[in-house]
């Protein structure tokens, strides 16, 4: 194979692939890259065996052909290059090195055979519809800070993807949670999503695909089976196996009678909960909340450092309930802060059970939050 490309579209393409690719892994195959010419274009694919990834790149080519080459490596080198080159990339085939040049700049590098590349064909993905990128932007955002990390209840480790009904209408909905907090976010359910399965889709492959997505405007092409889905965005094909497991009832843990109703501004939460919080290095130690009649009084303490507290008055708060004190993490607090644009509502029983927070500018995202004992 031989092409010539131009250094930004090859190093954003680059940027793409070398992410999946596992930087422990025992299969020197799997860090490599596999890069095929045919038909007037370079094709990238990567994998780690639970994601692959392809990305068409436009090329000057002379010469079909295919060889893999190091994936990090190839990405520092092109990342090195001036702004504005050209790379020239030539593999004469066989066990022959992949050379590189770029101005005055050359180099070669190792390739493995590229009939030891795996292939992670799809197999029939019957389920098919389309999201703007910009609805699927916010079903991550607003839910994957509640992916638990632990291995253990590997069924809690990504997103869970699913139809519903909220309120007599269909709803595509994304759930994640880690036993401490619930994100429960819905979107109007597409065309062709009806009789898709409830899938897991892996915090792996979210993260990858949220990378994606921050360069794409147009619609995303999805396609699932009950075992893998595929993200179909401009010229990137993302395909990644689904979670194996079943996702807890988490309807069950949404409190229904939460009659006490705190609003407060969410810019005016968020900043008093990072300065009272500040008094202590550990990010799990809690902040208290008391609450009187329009009245809310932030206050956390450390044993090292000492106390802190801070008032928001009836200027930057309403709440009407009787008294009541209740505890959270603060990082919980703020991981949820980040996703509301309007004012935040919390709904709460008592200082020891579940507590609902809404945005009340958005009705489509909720959130549970476990308290701390304070």
């Amino acid at each position: 194979m031989k092409l010539k490309a131009d250094r930004a579209t090859l190093l954003k393409a680059l940027a793409h692939v070398q992410s999946v690719v596992e930087r422990r892994n025992t299969i020197p195959i799997l860090a490599n890259v596999m890069l095929a010419v045919r038909d007037g274009k370079l094709t990238l694919t990567a994998t780690d065996m639970e994601i692959a990834i392809v990305e068409d790149v436009p090329a000057s080519t002379t010469r079909n052909g295919a060889c893999t080459a190091p994936a990090a490596t190839l990405y520092e080198i092109v990342r090195k290059l001036p702004d504005g080159a050209e790379v020239e990339l030539d593999h004469g085939g066989g066990d022959a090195q992949l050379a590189l040049r770029s101005g005055r700049y050359s180099t070669s590098l190792v390739v493995l055979p590229t009939e030891d590349f795996p292939s992670m064909t799809a197999g029939a993905l019957p389920h098919r519809f389309n999201l703007s990128a910009q609805v699927l932007r916010g079903l991550i955002d607003r839910t994957r800070f509640a992916i638990s990390t632990e291995e253990t209840r590997y069924y809690l480790n990504g997103i869970y993807l699913h139809t519903a009904e909220t309120e007599g209408t269909r709803v595509l909905r994304a759930v994640a949670t880690d036993g401490h907090r619930l994100a429960r976010v819905e979107e109007p359910l597409p065309e062709g999503a009806g009789s898709m399965p409830g899938v897991i889709i892996p915090r792996k492959t979210v993260n990858e695909l949220r990378k994606l997505l921050d360069e794409v405007t147009a619609n995303v092409e999805v396609a699932l089976s009950d075992t893998r889905i595929q993200f179909h965005a401009d010229a990137v094909l993302l395909t990644s196996k689904l979670i194996d497991g079943t996702f807890p009832e988490y309807e069950r843990v949404i409190p229904r009678g939460n009659d006490k109703v705190l609003r407060v501004g969410k810019k005016d939460f968020a900043d008093a909960v990072g300065r009272v919080s500040a008094i202590s290095a550990e990010r799990s130690r809690p902040v208290k909340l008391s609450l009187a009649r329009d009245l809310l009084v932030l206050s956390a303490a450390s044993p090292e450092q000492g106390t802190a507290t801070e008032e928001l008055d009836a200027d930057h708060v309403t709440y009407e309930a009787g008294p009541l004190e209740i505890g959270f993490q603060a990082r919980y607090l703020n991981d949820i802060t980040d996703q509301i644009e309007g004012d935040v509502e919390f709904r709460f029983a008592d200082g020891s059970a579940p507590t609902v927070v809404r945005d009340a500018a958005d009705a489509s995202a909720l959130y549970v939050l476990m308290p701390m004992r304070v």
